[in-house]
């Protein structure tokens, strides 16, 4: 029997465990992505005492918060520019471009296994390679040690048929995928590409259903690597990187599902999720007052070169404001060189730098109430930075559409298509990017008066008896939990600081009680964490005293999280015990180390409404020593001892 293409790179990078769906495995790691938002990820390195990473190759970005109104923000550049070039990664430097897009272009290559400290790491997945978001401490970990513990993926293969109709977007395909499987429907799988649709797709738009296989909450997502491929690496002056990966002809898997591309049609994402889809045409008419293409999800060379055609001798809806964001510099100089820039400023649409922005919240929000369409991969409520905007997510082509008309627009009605042609030979200039220092003992790390000490948990107690500080519905986002945006994130390396927003969207009282109550636990519902992979959402509550989270369900990674930094992510273990929990109950949970060791459930008891319920745990044995231990640092610095 054959074997998918997901098992067989696992099985050339497995170092440890058997390939057992849910079972723990480690893996060899050959590329590691970090980003802007891991000052704390990278003191944590230093606290390490490594010399520097095991990977192959390290490339540290900077894309995320690229606003300077203030002194912090650039001092975190100036820090991560010299530990950079003092522990051996490369520099991707601001202006540069958005990770995910810049990795596609200049370092991913098939059959590598990769991780990244962004859930949408995945999009090199477009690529062949087996790409995983993970937290900043687990990357940092992977990094250093060269391997990454996994649950051992389930693989859901998606045979793709046919092919796209016109106007009709590789977005469309992933939001299909999320309109059939929810948000939570890739929890613990990789969503595998194949069938003979795939010969149809660009490398840029699988890197574009890749890219959204993090809102399905998937481990990653995979193409295989074909003529299309080598083609994009040879147009990259990459063509070494490239070799033919694919799954068995025979190949099986855990689950199975089918599009056929020729029936899709424009597909949208309503507020505020993802998940929320519909056919364009159901909601057209609506009036639009912001279109925003872009992110690492659609800012390739070929999205905004359609989107150029679409706007070419034509005027944006008087009603709206347009902004395009490139997603690397390879794409704004091409398009500044051959016109298509100029035809997007003439149309009135304004031009940001090649870096995040508006997609996590730096910059362009909505007004009051606003109804946003978006080329982006999240529609939280708040993310936009606006509390009350309606964000919706549409494909590049529905989105000039709509900038046109004023009114959500299926872009079928914009008559004969375009089509954009994959460039034979892209713009290859790396002078952004910064090799580390040939003399790393020379370089002196600057670190910026803004830059705190990271914290670091205690070892769990036996017995914790703390109040419940909060309670919280279903699907529960890091935005929800640490909010990004312009003013927050530029707090990233100061937990004290960033951790008086956690749950301000939620409860504004959260912070104070939190300081009262000396800390506490929080309750939540199904998919607990979904979203951004940012490890603040978990080091906020460890700074406030939160000791463990009692929820239905977890997104992937933010379950990681909370273990590598010493906070227990439990499991009711009957969900309906959710309902008999408020916000001041006084909990009482004993017995837990040797609960913890031998696997089973721990028992709670209410003293607030006299009962008990039990709570279930999936921690490996090396979780629960990780978790006893106080968090991975502290795991780690001792293993070293």
């Amino acid at each position: 029997m054959g074997q998918n293409l997901t098992r067989k790179i696992i099985a050339a990078h497995l170092v440890e465990g058997e390939m057992v769906p849910g079972q723990e495995v480690a893996i060899s790691i050959d590329q590691t992505l970090t980003h802007d938002l891991q000052v704390l990820g990278w003191q944590q390195f230093e606290a390490m005492g490594l010399p520097g990473g095991r990977t192959e190759l390290w490339v540290n970005y900077t894309d995320h918060n690229m606003l300077q109104t203030d002194f912090r923000n650039a001092d975190d550049h100036r820090y991560l520019q010299s530990v950079s070039a003092k522990y051996g990664a490369l520099f991707s430097r601001q202006g540069n471009g958005i990770c995910h897009q810049v990795h596609l272009e200049r370092f991913a290559a098939p059959g590598k296994t990769m991780v990244g400290t962004d859930s949408h790491t995945s999009t090199a997945g477009g690529m062949g390679s087996l790409a995983i978001g993970i937290g900043g401490l687990e990357a940092i970990a992977a990094t250093g040690g060269g391997r990454l513990y996994i649950a051992m993926p389930k693989v859901v293969g998606v045979k793709l048929t046919g092919k796209l109709g016109p106007w009709v977007a590789a977005k469309d395909v992933i939001l299909e995928v999320l309109r059939r499987l929810t948000v939570k429907g890739g929890v613990g799988k990789v969503m595998e590409y194949y069938g003979p649709g795939v010969a149809t797709l660009s490398v840029a738009q699988r890197g574009t259903i890749c890219n959204m296989g993090a809102e399905l909450g998937a481990t990653s997502s995979l193409f295989p690597s074909d003529h299309r491929t080598k083609a994009f690496l040879e147009a990259q002056d990459r063509v070494r990187s490239w070799k033919p990966l694919s799954a068995d002809g025979d190949a099986t898997y855990d689950e199975e599902m089918e599009i056929n591309l020729s029936e899709l049609e424009p597909l949208i994402a309503k507020p505020h999720s993802p998940e929320n889809v519909v056919n364009v045409r159901e909601v057209e008419g609506i009036p639009v007052n912001q279109v925003c293409i872009g992110s690492c999800t659609n800012s390739s060379y070929e999205d905004l070169m359609l989107v150029a055609a679409v706007l070419k001798g034509r005027t944006i809806h008087p009603h709206l404001t347009l902004t395009i964001t490139p997603g690397t510099k390879q794409v704004y100089t091409m398009i500044a060189r051959n016109g298509a820039l100029t035809d997007l400023i003439s149309a009135g649409a304004r031009l940001l730098e090649a870096s995040c922005g508006p997609c996590c919240g730096q910059g362009q929000a909505p007004a009051t109430g606003a109804v946003s369409v978006r080329s982006f991969n999240r529609n939280f409520p708040g993310r936009s930075g606006t509390p009350d905007a309606q964000v919706y997510l549409a494909s590049p082509e529905t989105c000039a559409a709509t900038a046109l008309s004023g009114v959500i627009t299926d872009p079928r009605t914009l008559g004969v298509p375009i089509v954009i042609e994959t460039p034979g030979r892209y713009l290859v200039n790396d002078n952004l990017i910064l090799p580390p220092a040939q003399d790393p003992e020379s370089v002196e790390v600057i670190c910026g008066p803004n830059i705190k000490p990271v914290p670091v948990a205690q070892p769990v107690q036996d017995t914790l008896r703390h109040r419940v500080l909060i309670k919280v519905g279903d699907h529960i986002t890091t935005d929800h939990i640490l909010p990004s945006g312009a003013h927050i994130l530029s707090l990233r390396s100061n937990v004290p600081a960033i951790s008086e927003f956690m749950f301000t969207a939620v409860d504004p009282a959260f912070v104070g009680r939190a300081k009262e109550w000396k800390g506490g636990f929080v309750v939540g519902g199904v998919n607990y964490g979904q979203g951004s992979s940012r490890d603040h959402a978990a080091m906020a509550p460890l700074h406030l005293g939160v000791k463990a989270i009692i929820a239905k369900s977890y997104a992937r990674i933010h379950y990681t999280n909370l273990i590598n930094l010493g906070i227990m992510p439990l499991t009711f273990a009957d969900p309906c015990e959710w309902e008999n929990l408020e916000m001041g109950d006084e909990l009482v949970i004993s017995g837990i180390h040797e609960a913890l060791r031998a696997g089973r459930t721990l028992e709670v008891k209410n003293q607030t409404r006299n009962r008990s319920f039990l709570l279930t745990h999936g921690f490996t044995k090396r979780q629960v020593e990780l978790i006893l231990a106080g968090g991975l640092l502290n795991y780690i610095t001792r293993t070293k001892k």
